[in-house]
C-alpha cells in the first residue's frame, strides 16, 4: 500500500520481501460478525523478525485494557511464515 505523505516517514517502510514473518487474524465459525465481513474474512499482519511477530501476538492475545468485564475477544491468532 502507498503511503499518502511519504515526506513525514521518519524512515522508509521495510520492503515486502524483507517481512517474512506474520499473524493472520480470523474468526471463530460461530461469530456473528461472518455475516457482515464474511465467511472468509482475515487480516495478515507482516513482521521483519520473529521476535517482533511474537511480542505484536502476545499483546494482541491479552484482554484489551478498556474491554468490559466479561468480554473475550472472539479471534483466532495463526503464527505465519513466508
Amino acid at each position: 500500500m502507498e503511503q499518502s505523505n511519504p515526506h513525514n516517514l521518519r524512515s522508509l517502510p521495510p520492503e515486502p520481501a524483507a517481512l517474512r514473518f506474520g499473524i493472520r487474524v480470523t474468526m471463530p465459525p460461530n461469530d456473528p460478525l461472518r455475516r457482515v465481513l464474511g465467511n472468509d474474512w482475515h487480516k495478515e499482519h507482516w513482521f521483519a523478525t520473529r521476535e517482533e511477530r511474537d511480542e505484536t501476538r502476545r499483546e494482541m492475545a491479552s484482554r484489551h485494557a478498556f474491554s468490559r468485564i466479561g468480554d473475550t475477544p472472539s479471534i483466532r491468532l495463526e503464527s505465519i511464515e513466508r
